[in-house]
């Protein structure tokens, strides 16, 4: 993922919308309802789903364009929240999706130097598999983890480079691809997988984390030199992560960070802090807040933490 380069990436602020109705029955009276999540995946469908050779594809604005690889991997993960939420009312779009993207840019991505970005692949592709029950996904994503982490793996740190370039050693890279090799492991029934999940999980925890605050870190480059930068996408991972490996303690010192730390301004809606919106205006980074909210969302949901963060997420 580059941090950096502007792409267009309005659409995946919308996500972020379709997680605010999978959270629970118990809603304040301005809250997001389910068929207000019904409405905006729909009318976003509507607008930016167009149909390609063997699939559908998501374009970059409504004036078309290509939104990125690791930006369009995301767009289809917003479906695949929708999904989730509907027990498999979008199917279809999610199977047309993950079948677009092969054919944009094949089964095999080891032309992208972003490792992060391969992680967010094998994660779409992992969730498409087991709401499908599609082998063939599993397949694409097992492939591809095999192919990044051979590639990336510095057996001296004990940890996985961020680029082909080997410069830094980043949480963007540690998250994802920790997620991405629990459901591996849980979709193969692959232990070794499980592992090399935690191997990364503690590694960030012990190197890019502060225990003391629940602050997830950006990036130590290969002289030392930290990016201390705390962002709602690294911080989700880590939730997202940490859940999957039963530290809920860390998910939630990391959850409580994110809810009283990271925001945009000072300003309060209902008493609680509004996360940035990163480069909002079609930026790279326009997405980072989607994927905080997935992920922290997740794992309220799981360990029934609705008193503490719904009306946070639901402002």
């Amino acid at each position: 993922m580059k941090l950096s380069k502007a792409s267009r990436l309005k659409t995946l602020l919308v996500p972020a919308l379709f997680l605010s109705a999978f959270t629970s029955a118990t809603k304040p009276a301005a809250a997001f309802t389910p068929a207000d999540a019904d409405t905006a995946i729909d009318a976003y469908l509507k607008a930016f789903l167009i149909p390609v050779q063997n699939g559908s594809f998501l374009k970059g604005s409504q004036n078309g364009g290509d939104p990125g690889f690791w930006q369009e991997v995301e767009m289809i993960e917003g479906v695949e929240d929708a999904n989730d939420r509907t027990k498999g009312a979008y199917d279809t779009e999610v199977k047309t999706l993950l079948y677009g993207f092969i054919g944009t840019h094949g089964d095999l991505w080891n032309d992208n130097i972003y490792n992060d970005d391969i992680a967010w692949g094998v994660i779409a592709y992992m969730r498409g598999a087991k709401q499908l029950n599609n082998p063939n996904f599993q397949t694409i994503a097992k492939k591809n983890f095999d192919m990044m982490w051979a590639r990336a793996w510095n057996a001296e740190k004990g940890t996985l480079w961020w680029t082909t370039d080997n410069t830094s050693f980043n949480s963007c890279i540690n998250g994802p691809a920790g997620i991405a090799a629990f459901l591996l492991g849980e979709g193969l029934k692959d232990p070794s997988y499980t592992q090399k999940a935690r191997i990364l999980f503690e590694w960030n925890k012990k190197n890019l984390y502060d225990a003391k605050t629940g602050a997830v870190l950006d990036s130590v480059d290969t002289k030392g030199k930290y990016n201390m930068w705390s962002s709602t996408y690294n911080q989700g991972t880590f939730i997202g992560l940490a859940n999957y490996l039963g530290d809920t303690k860390n998910a939630k010192l990391a959850s409580d960070y994110m809810k009283e730390k990271i925001s945009h301004t000072d300003y309060r809606v209902n008493g609680h802090l509004i996360m940035p919106g990163y480069e909002y205006r079609g930026r790279n980074n326009s997405g980072l807040t989607s994927i905080g909210l997935r992920w922290v969302a997740k794992f309220m949901k799981d360990r029934k933490l609705e008193k503490d963060y719904l009306a946070w997420l639901q402002t």
